[in-house]
């Protein structure tokens, strides 16, 4: 048994960059124990058509900077198919606040009105958590899924497939990725959880949003918006 390529709803491109992905016994492992989740009435965040929408909403051929976290929000609605990000009407958790304060520090940038960040997606700032899928209040419940295979294996082809990329990546778990990065092609900017809890040992004040629009325009790249106002 093997998943059909064309049951699975992510973008053209992607498609093509990991098809070989998606006929791996892993993966289709990952299929089988969400399908057995349903049918036991768990309910999953995102929903199944969203899982893919960070690679929907940012196509291979578009990275620029890859923002890397773990798992997605647990909580009711809360969870976005983009790291870090929550739907318009869900309450502002707390690392996004710390987010959008180091933004206005940085870049003199207020703070919006929506967290949604579908915006900074579309300008080529791919939004990853290294797990694609959580049980309802039940952090890093499907951790040990497989999904971390795939994910790895898409940093992985982003850093030989591609030239110049920056990688933010916050806090030890995502840390631990840099092994799957040729920092010699590409910029790794490296930086403490926005967390309440470690916000003022490494985050608050490393001027990345500023420092990543300094590469791309060494580079000769359109810098990035960051205000979503």
């Amino acid at each position: 048994m093997s998943v059909e390529l064309d049951s699975i709803q992510i973008e053209k491109s992607w498609k093509e960059v990991l098809k070989d992905e998606f006929s791996k016994p892993y993966f289709l492992q990952i299929k089988e124990f969400l399908k057995k989740e349903k049918a036991e009435w768990k309910t999953i965040f995102p929903l199944g058509s969203n899982i893919f929408n960070a690679f929907n909403s940012t196509p291979f051929d578009k990275v620029r900077v890859v923002i890397l976290w773990q798992d997605p929000y647990h909580g009711e609605w809360e969870a976005h198919w983009l790291c870090f990000s929550v739907q318009d009407g869900v309450r502002q958790p707390p690392s996004l606040q710390n987010i959008f304060k180091e933004l206005e520090s940085d870049l003199w940038i207020p703070r919006p009105q929506s967290w949604n960040l579908t915006k900074r997606a579309e300008q080529w700032v791919f939004l990853l958590n290294a797990i694609l899928t959580v049980r309802k209040d039940e952090p890093a419940s499907h951790k040990n899924i497989g999904w971390q295979k795939f994910t790895d294996a898409v940093i992985k082809k982003l850093s030989d497939e591609k030239e110049g990329l920056i990688f933010l990546l916050r806090w030890a778990f995502a840390q631990s990725k840099e092994e799957l990065i040729d920092t010699t092609r590409h910029v790794v900017l490296k930086a403490a959880h926005p967390s309440p809890f470690s916000v003022h040992r490494w985050f608050f004040g490393c001027k990345h949003f500023s420092r990543v629009n300094e590469i791309l325009k060494s580079k000769g790249n359109g810098e990035i918006n960051w205000d979503l106002n």
